[in-house]
C-alpha cells in the first residue's frame, strides 16, 4: 500500500484550498499513491468563524474533493466542517476512488491549552474505518491522538493503518508531544499511523494566532514504533510504501491487543 502525506497550509478560502487539494492529489497519484491524507481543516484553517464556511457532506466542497479523488484514481481523506445547529462538526471527508463518500466527525474536542473547540464545534461519537484495496484504514483527528482507547478500538475493528489529519497547536514542547503521541498510538494499536499536520503558516499574523493553525512535522510510524517518514515544518507531499504484513508480525510479537485485560472501574467496590 502506498500512502501519501500531504502536509499543506490551508487558508480561509475553501475554493483556493480545493486547488491545493487538486495539485497535491495529482502529485501523489503520479507517485503511485493509493491513499492521500490531508490535514484537519483543509477546507478552511482555524482562527476564523467556521459556521459560514460549513457545508454538508453532499455539498459542493465535499463533492469537488470526491471528483478529485475519482479523477486521479485514489482515496482522499481531508478535513472540512459540516453544519450542526448553532455549531459545526469537525469532519473528515473520506472520498473513494470509486466516487463513494464517507465521513468521520472528530470525537475528542480540543478544549486544552487555552483553546475551547467545543464552544463552536459539536463532538462526534462513532469510530470509523474504511477500505483501500483490501486494507482496513481507521481515522482519527488531531486531539484524538491523545486518547489511546480510540486507536485500540479501531484496531479491534480491523484497522491495519490509522490516519490522523491534524492542525496541531503551537507552543513549548508541542511538536515533541505530537511526535511521541504518534509513535505511542502506533505501539498501542500495532498499526501503521500516518499523522498528517498542517504546515507552519507563512503569514506571521496567522502563525501567532491562538488558534491551532499547524506545526508541520507529519510522521508515518510502523506497528513496532519505528518512524518510517518524518517531515519538517514546511509544505511537503511525500508518497511512502508500507507493507501491511508488518501488522501481523507486530501483533504476533507484541500482542498488546490480545493481552489487554479489563480494568476495574473506580465505582466498583474493592474485594478481599
Amino acid at each position: 500500500m502506498r500512502i501519501a502525506m500531504a502536509q499543506i497550509s490551508s487558508g480561509t478560502d475553501p475554493t483556493a484550498n480545493l486547488e491545493i487539494v487538486e495539485t497535491a492529489t495529482a502529485e501523489a497519484a503520479a507517485g503511485g499513491a493509493d491513499l492521500v491524507v490531508f490535514p484537519e481543516a483543509t477546507m478552511c484553517r482555524f482562527g476564523v468563524p467556521l459556521g459560514p464556511i460549513a457545508e454538508p457532506i453532499d455539498g459542493p466542497w465535499a463533492t469537488a474533493v470526491s471528483a478529485i479523488a475519482a479523477r486521479h484514481g485514489v482515496t482522499v481523506v481531508a478535513g472540512m466542517f459540516t453544519p450542526d445547529g448553532d455549531r459545526v462538526r469537525n469532519t473528515l471527508i473520506i472520498a473513494g476512488a470509486d466516487g463513494a463518500i464517507g465521513s468521520y466527525d472528530k470525537i475528542h474536542l480540543y478544549d486544552a491549552f487555552g483553546f475551547a473547540e467545543s464552544r463552536t464545534v459539536a463532538p462526534g461519537a462513532e469510530p470509523v474505518t474504511f477500505d483501500v484495496g483490501g486494507v482496513t484504514v481507521g481515522v482519527a483527528t488531531c486531539y484524538d491522538i491523545r486518547f489511546p482507547a480510540l486507536f485500540t478500538e479501531l484496531a479491534a475493528r480491523g484497522a491495519a493503518v490509522i490516519v490522523v489529519p491534524a492542525s496541531w497547536g503551537a507552543g513549548p514542547g508541542k511538536v515533541h508531544q505530537w511526535e511521541v503521541l504518534a509513535t505511542a498510538r502506533a505501539l498501542d494499536s500495532t498499526t501503521f499511523v500516518a499523522a498528517v499536520g498542517q504546515a507552519v503558516p507563512a503569514d506571521d499574523s496567522v502563525r501567532e494566532s491562538s488558534a491551532p493553525t499547524g506545526t508541520g512535522h507529519s510522521q508515518l510510524t510502523d506497528p513496532f514504533g519505528s518512524v518510517v517518514a518524518a517531515y519538517d515544518e514546511g509544505v511537503h507531499v511525500g508518497v511512502h510504501e508500507v507493507d501491511v504484513r508488518a501488522v501481523e508480525k507486530a501483533r504476533a510479537a507484541l500482542a498488546v491487543l490480545t493481552n489487554q485485560r479489563p480494568i476495574r472501574q473506580a465505582s466498583e467496590p474493592l474485594t478481599s
